[in-house]
Parts: structure tokens; C-alpha cells; sequence
């Protein structure tokens, strides 16, 4: 019996989930980043973020267009997802894994979206 209590605690326990870590540079940004598309098929949503700055993608069929630059240990961006006009926004980015980027609106305080890199 005590086996099978075990047991179905160890079934029913969610594994301790790996925490994120904060991207602080954009050296170890661009590392992570290089090479991979951020995905998130969840919302329909594939991204390339080149080292020079310049964001391309879908989302939802519409294309995305943009431009980035690391400022002050944020990731700032800003972009147009078809006819709409994403404004300026720097964010935190932590990262989970080594395959799984979080970004945090507002300097960490607002929304965050995850993004698979593949």
C-alpha cells in the first residue's frame, strides 16, 4: 500500500518546474537567438529576429515587420503586424531551458508572451 501511495504521488506531483533566468546583454540574447525562429503555435506566431536588429514574421496569417535594439539590459521593439502599428515597448527577456524565451512588457511589469526557439 505504502508503494501505491508513492506511486500515484509521484504521478500526480507536477515535476518542479525549471525556473527562468533574465537575459541581462544582448550578447547572450543574440547567442540565444541566432540561427531560430521564436514560435508560439499557440497564437500562429513565427519570428526572426536577426542580430542586426530587424524583426520578421507571422502572425495569424499577417506578416510582421520591426526593428529591435537592446537598451539599458531590456529588449526594445517595435513593429507592425499587418496594418497595425505595435508600438515602441522595451521588455525583460529571461529564458527557460535554453529553447524557451519569455518576454515581459513594460521593463518586466506588464503582459509576457513565451516563445519556443526552433
Amino acid at each position: 500500500m505504502r508503494h501505491l501511495i508513492l506511486a500515484l504521488t509521484l504521478i500526480l506531483t507536477p515535476a518542479m518546474a525549471v525556473a527562468y533566468e533574465r537575459v541581462s546583454n544582448q550578447q547572450s540574447f543574440v547567442a540565444l537567438i541566432s540561427g531560430k525562429a521564436l514560435s508560439n503555435r499557440f497564437y500562429g506566431v513565427s519570428l526572426n529576429l536577426s542580430q542586426n536588429g530587424s524583426i520578421a514574421g507571422k502572425a495569424w496569417g499577417a506578416n510582421i515587420t520591426g526593428n529591435w535594439a537592446w537598451n539599458n539590459g531590456f529588449f526594445c521593439r517595435e513593429m507592425t503586424w499587418g496594418d497595425y502599428f505595435v508600438g515602441y515597448n522595451c521588455q525583460l527577456v529571461e529564458v527557460r531551458s535554453g529553447n524557451e524565451l519569455r518576454f515581459t512588457s513594460d521593463q518586466g511589469t506588464g503582459d509576457n508572451a513565451s516563445f519556443k526557439l526552433r
